[in-house]
């Protein structure tokens, strides 16, 4: 008799069943096998049962065993958007984290239905700014005079209520690929930005591609009264960053890049602008998800590779380009842990209650923060 999937022990559901990424170790490169080998099976027949009433997406940074049952993959906007071109399908199974299925949810049609397979899959990032925190943040910007002059950006990597913010405040979504462009846009508008929650995308875009000088930036730290800036530094600054980070490409060191280039001469160093400034000044290229696998499809082989990222998607292009030396840049820095809280088991106890009409882990953004936040979306696809 096969045991129900919700029926599993929570160590089997991928609770804590990756220790090297939570303790920081040197990472095996492997993650536990499924719990059940009958799994893939159910998984293949709950989804032929279903066919077109389901659309599945997976990000790049999910596990092997998840991925080959996506309909599409990509990053967190790109499969949002692929959620809302799929009007016919009234079930869309999100394989990410939570703030990519409110996102699905806001962009898709009212009957369409965004299921999460554990709810458990946040994002540490995300949650380092919350509404209450932004708005204290926003008063701290009147209480200096410079409110009217700030427009908010904040990254696709925040929750439904901060982009719900922002559109009300007349801001913009960004993604890690076309920030520059959004940076534009709200320079054009205002004199200032406050950029959420990500202080190190901000800076970078800033930075290296605004030419903005690091003088001109400032960081508030929402754990501090009025952020820990003085009315003065904030009237001086052009770019307010949130003190926000991805606990993953945070970890990433100049210290990595150098030991990589002492041992492997002629690498080429390609990070995620989500990494340290010192980092990305170090690396020979920056880009974000999808610019990194385009790269690799690009290069010569032979060629010698060490990538900034989250593992799974280093390890599935080291798979996919065996003519190439496709690496980590750092083996102390190991998968993420919340997006691999989707697992396999979850997986198949979303397919399989669907099949039977039961809709689980429905995600559903309140109507007025979804009509908000899709106005900064929308914003965002409008951009030159």
């Amino acid at each position: 008799m096969t045991t129900p999937v919700r029926d599993l022990p929570l160590l089997l559901l991928g609770h804590g069943s990756d220790p090297a990424s939570e303790r920081g170790v040197d990472c095996p490169g492997d993650l536990p096998p499924a719990s059940d080998p009958g799994l893939v099976e159910r998984a293949r027949a709950a989804k032929a049962a279903l066919g077109d009433q389901v659309f599945v997406l997976g990000h790049h940074y999910q596990r092997d065993e998840v991925i080959q049952f996506a309909d599409v993959t990509g990053d967190s906007f790109k499969l949002a958007r692929e959620a809302a071109a799929r009007p016919e399908a009234p079930y869309v199974v999100f394989c990410g984290v939570h703030f990519m299925a409110e996102s699905a949810d806001i962009l898709t049609a009212d009957h369409q239905r965004v299921v999460l397979p554990d709810l458990g899959a946040g994002c540490s990032m995300a949650d380092m700014a919350t509404f209450d925190q932004v708005e204290e943040c926003w008063e701290a910007l009147e209480d200096a005079g410079i409110a009217g002059d700030v427009v908010p950006v904040t990254y696709m990597n925040s929750s439904a209520d901060i982009k719900g913010f922002v559109g009300r405040h007349g801001g913009v979504v960004c993604t890690s690929s076309n920030a520059k462009r959004a940076l534009d846009w709200a320079y054009a508008k205002g004199s200032k930005v406050l950029f959420l929650p990500d202080q190190h995308l901000g800076r970078n875009t800033a930075v290296l591609e605004m030419g903005l000088g690091l003088d001109d930036c400032v960081v508030y730290n929402p754990h501090r009264p009025d952020g820990g800036l003085s009315g003065r530094e904030l009237r001086d600054a052009r770019m307010i960053l949130w003190r926000g980070h991805c606990s993953v490409h945070g970890r990433f060191s100049k210290e990595s890049v150098d030991e990589v280039r002492a041992r492997v001469p002629g690498v080429n160093v390609l990070v995620h602008p989500e990494c340290k400034h010192e980092v990305v000044l170090a690396a020979d290229q920056v880009g974000s998800t999808e610019y990194i696998i385009k790269a690799l499809d690009a290069a010569p082989a032979g060629s010698a590779w060490a990538i900034g990222t989250e593992l799974n998607l280093v390890r599935r292009l080291a798979g996919a380009h065996p003519d190439k030396n496709v690496m980590f840049l750092d083996k102390a820095v190991c998968f993420c842990s919340t997006m691999n809280r989707i697992d396999l088991p979850h997986l198949v106890w979303s397919l399989e209650s669907l099949v039977r009409g039961e809709v689980v882990n429905q995600i559903e953004v309140e109507p007025e923060t979804a009509r908000h936040a899709r106005a900064a979306l929308d914003q965002m696809l409008a951009l030159p």
